[in-house]
Order: structure tokens, then C-alpha cells, then sequence
């Protein structure tokens, strides 16, 4: 069959606004919560085809638009949800990381989760956190693609871990957490999402996406049973962005380090909290 040119474009017509039709529409933002920022919905390049291995392959994903705190919740916060009743007790084994304003470590996976629904909030899926983290086009970290450095993030380098900084009276010497927003802000104007704390995101971890399979692909994707309390063969969740404690290949926006979420082995592991935007006001 030979196609004429007015059959083509009609044919052509049709196939776009197939497309158009089918494509997801991105809610606007709104006016929303305050300490937190807008991630307009749509698609955003997630993964990566080189290290690390469990982050294969690169490819285009598509989340509908939320709002992510613009900072770390931090140990002052969530003592205070403590002493409301509505959170589990928690919190950091070393010394010196009980400041306020520092981010709040030691909690395991329904701990955070816990904080953001008593917050009217939830913990972002791992693909929300990576465009929090990339931005719409996919850069290595928050910033672009230079790497990470103690002037962009709060990480261990050869001055020492937390860039340096030393705990307080206190031994063997392991640095410390920071007060959050230490360093500029990256994307969508977000603080530490590379370095400072290991932050926890909803998913139950996979080997990687390819292996994940359509759980992790296509749009708002969750993850293995989309992030149902009980999933048959998994048994880690997964934290984000690295930390004061290690080097800068971790402090990524691609890096990805599955945990048990029971925190056991105990590490020392933050969160930030995310929001629908609908029913925001």
C-alpha cells in the first residue's frame, strides 16, 4: 500500500493527538505549604547506565507534580513530635548530634513515616526524591555535574568527615551531622539532598530498575507493590543522597543504599517529608 502525502499527515494527526490525549497532565502548584517547595509534575531522567550498577538503567520516568521540604526535619522538630505523642522515641547514638537544628539521625524507616503523616505529610517515593535531587534534566547532583565538594555538601573529604568538623568531647572521632542548609541550595531550592544525612524514601528496594521492571517505570512509579506495608520478597527499603560520614562518589542524586527498615543494623539515617499538592490550599 503507498500512502499518499494528505493520507500520511492525517495518519500523523492522528498518532499525536493519540498521544497528546494519553499524556499526563502536570496539576499546578498552588499556593502550598510553608518550608516547602513545588516539584512541578512531569518527566524527568532517573538512573543511570554506568556506577552504581543497582541504578541501571537510565531512562525517562514521569511523577506528578508535589511539594518536598526544603530542608532535613531536624532532631528539634522531632522531639517535639515526641512530646506530642506522635511519634515513636528515636534519635542518635553519637554524641554531639542532639543540636536543634541539626538533622535528626538514628530513626528507622516507620519512624520517619510516622513524623510525616503526624506532619499531614508522607515520605517521597524514590522517584520524587531523584527529581527533587537531579532536576528536570538529570544532572548528577543538585547543583549540575561538578562533583560534590565541602563547599556544595556536607560529606567526608580529605580534611576529614562532615568536611572537618569534629564532634565535641568525644572519641573515636567520626565528625558529625550539620545543622541543616548549610550549603547553597540545589534544584527546586532544596537544601542537603546531597550529603549531610542518608535520607529514607518510601520504596522497597530492588538490584535495580531493570530488575524492578514496570514498578519502577512509566509515571508516579512506587516502587515493588507499590510500596504496600508487606512485600513478598523484599526486605530493605532505601535511603538517599549520602552523608557527613561518607565520600562524595555516594553523595549523589543516583546513589542508592538499601537498609533494612528497622534501622538494624542501627546507622544513623535521616528523612525529609513530601506532599500532594492536591488539597493543599
Amino acid at each position: 500500500m503507498t500512502w499518499s502525502i494528505a493520507q500520511f499527515a492525517v495518519a500523523w494527526s492522528a498518532l499525536a493527538s493519540l498521544q497528546a490525549h494519553a499524556a499526563p497532565t502536570a496539576l499546578p502548584c498552588g499556593a502550598g505549604p510553608e518550608g516547602m517547595a513545588c516539584i512541578a509534575g512531569g518527566p524527568f531522567v532517573r538512573g543511570t547506565d554506568g556506577e552504581p550498577v543497582n541504578a541501571r538503567p537510565k531512562a525517562t520516568v514521569w511523577v506528578q507534580t508535589y511539594w518536598m521540604d526544603l530542608r532535613e526535619v531536624t532532631f528539634g522538630e522531632y522531639k517535639a513530635c515526641e512530646r506530642k505523642g506522635k511519634c515513636p522515641k528515636a534519635g542518635p547514638k553519637y554524641s554531639d548530634f542532639n543540636r536543634p537544628k541539626q538533622a535528626m539521625t538514628g530513626v528507622n524507616w516507620f519512624d520517619a513515616r510516622a513524623y510525616c503523616q503526624a506532619a499531614g505529610k508522607r515520605l517521597p517515593t524514590e522517584a520524587e526524591w531523584e527529581k527533587a535531587a537531579r532536576g528536570p534534566d538529570g544532572a548528577l547532583h543538585p547543583w549540575g555535574d561538578e562533583p560534590a565538594t565541602c563547599k556544595r555538601a556536607v560529606i567526608m573529604d580529605k580534611s576529614g568527615r562532615s568536611c572537618g568538623v569534629k564532634k565535641l568531647h568525644s572519641q573515636p572521632e567520626k565528625g558529625r551531622v550539620l545543622e541543616v542548609a548549610t550549603r547553597p541550595a540545589g534544584a527546586y531550592g532544596l537544601f542537603d539532598m546531597s550529603g549531610n544525612s542518608w535520607e529514607w524514601v518510601a520504596d522497597w528496594y530492588s538490584p535495580s530498575y531493570g530488575k524492578c521492571g514496570a514498578a519502577c517505570a512509566g509515571q508516579d512509579p512506587k516502587g515493588p507493590c507499590a510500596g504496600a506495608d508487606r512485600c513478598p520478597g523484599h526486605a530493605e527499603k532505601i535511603v538517599r543522597g549520602g552523608s557527613w560520614y561518607w565520600p562524595a562518589h555516594m553523595a549523589t542524586g543516583v546513589w542508592r543504599r538499601p537498609h533494612a527498615p528497622g534501622n538494624e543494623p542501627f546507622h544513623h539515617f535521616g528523612f525529609r517529608c513530601a506532599k500532594d499538592v492536591a488539597g493543599t490550599d
